[in-house]
């Protein structure tokens, strides 16, 4: 169990990088090629902001996947004893492709905007783009294949790949790969709507700004309702190959047809009912088999081999949950932002507090995702309980400590230098008040 946490520690600290990057580097690429083909300033201004925390965040990201790979050893050694035939290679991909073209570029893209031709530092830009793009492929290729192993046989307890198109491309890959792109545009674009309305509410009148929330509440607007299509369609998936964790999602106990949408319970799997639940009838088997009588395995069909109901059964609620609340956000605000050219107090206010949204769905989807595998780490082929360390509780726990402590401290950090960079930029017109800001983010952007 110590381990289990320490790893959810680290993939949850990790995969809130990536989240940001993946996208954010697309922006990024937009904003470069809107100030090619317009020369105006204003998307170089919002170019040279964003870029400053794409550098954050991509240095962070990296942190945490280092630490993470440590885990494999450390914590997991029988995952590699039994499937690194099939997940080093991928592993190894991504580092000889995506990070290898991320890191070869980077330093192009963050400094050579003065140092390069235009032409030179947009393909540089276009280049990292694509490797952050390649790095979630190969990631989301391995986790999928977790989750829907398929193109390998097992040969003295040990998986050996037979075709690695389908290994790569197994059943969940390209809706989980399309799912993730789209939450990782969900999570940006609120980021620079929130962030763009902070500076907004903090009195910045320069056009930078404006634009920037312009873009990430279009942005917004556009994205939510692709998710719920592709999160429709990883549902449908999900039902054929992993069914216990959609009855994990659901709380569906026992088979049946018609089975009525749980918007809210108490799931009690003692006694395998759900105390005061909200249901709407026939609704759950409409949503996942489009059918009102379509039949739903329930979790009775899968003692002892399914996921802890309660952490998916809510996860998964808090994840629509916030979706449903961006679609709300994002729509008013972009119909009150091209009705009036102008946003009102109240709606910067509540962007400000959508700001990272997108995390808090990331996080509870990762968790229906990661958890509903369980107690499979690799589905039908290693229990997580036959692949853990040896090593004691004791010194797991100790490094578990330090962990939580580590990463506690980075994200008050990264969120702190987020909002001081904020303020910074709010206060180019003012040198006085720059100077003592800047006296506060030396120490952080020296360390």
């Amino acid at each position: 169990m110590l381990s289990r946490i320490q790893f959810a520690a680290n993939i949850s600290f990790h995969i809130l990088f990536p989240a940001i990057n993946i996208a954010l580097c697309w922006f990024l690429f937009f904003f470069r090629i809107q100030y090619n083909r317009t020369q105006d300033e204003i998307w170089m201004r919002c170019y040279r902001f964003w870029i400053k925390i794409f550098a954050l965040s991509f240095a962070l990201g990296v942190v945490g996947g280092i630490t993470m790979s440590f885990q494999f050893g450390t914590n997991w050694p029988g995952y590699m004893e039994t499937v690194g035939t099939i997940a080093g290679p991928l592993l190894g991909y991504e580092i000889l492709t995506a990070f290898f073209l991320e890191a070869t570029f980077l330093g192009v893209m963050l400094f050579g905007v003065n140092r390069v031709s235009a032409r030179v530092h947009t393909f540089a830009t276009g280049l990292v783009t694509v490797g952050t793009s390649l790095s979630a492929f190969w990631i989301l290729a391995l986790n999928s294949w977790m989750q829907t192993p398929a193109g390998f046989e097992m040969r003295d307890g040990v998986a050996i790949p037979t075709s690695w198109v389908e290994v790569i491309f197994n059943p969940s890959f390209p809706y989980r790969l399309a799912h993730m792109l789209a939450a990782s545009g969900l999570t940006v674009a609120f980021l620079i709507a929130g962030i763009s309305a902070y500076r907004l509410l903090k009195g910045d009148h320069k056009p930078a700004p404006r634009l920037a929330l312009k873009v990430g509440i279009t942005a917004a607007a556009l994205f939510i309702p692709i998710q719920f299509v592709l999160g429709d369609l990883h549902g449908l998936n999900t039902l054929k190959h992993q069914p216990a964790k959609v009855a994990a999602m659901e709380a569906v106990w026992h088979t049946e047809k018609g089975a009525p949408l749980v918007l809210f319970a108490i799931p009690d799997e003692k006694t395998q009912t759900n105390h005061f639940a909200i249901e709407i009838p026939k609704l759950a088997s409409l949503i996942l088999t489009h059918d009102m009588d379509g039949e739903i395995r329930g979790l009775n069909e899968f003692e002892g081999l399914h996921p802890p109901v309660k952490p998916v059964f809510y996860g998964f609620r808090i994840m629509v949950g916030i979706g449903a609340l961006m679609l709300l956000v994002s729509w008013v605000a972009c119909w009150q932002l091209y009705r009036n050219k102008e946003l009102p107090r109240w709606m910067l206010k509540v962007l400000l507090g959508m700001t990272f949204s997108g995390w808090a769905a990331s996080i509870a989807g990762w968790y229906v995702t990661e958890i509903g595998r369980q107690p499979w780490l690799v589905s039908g082929v290693l229990k997580t309980a036959d692949a853990v360390t040896s090593i004691g509780a004791p010194y797991v726990a100790m490094s578990l400590t330090f962990y939580i402590v580590l990463y506690v401290v980075l994200m008050f950090a990264y969120m702190r230098t987020l909002f001081l960079m904020a303020r910074k930029s709010v206060l180019v017109d003012r040198p006085e008040e720059v100077e003592t800001l800047q006296d506060k983010l030396n120490p952080l952007t020296q360390h």
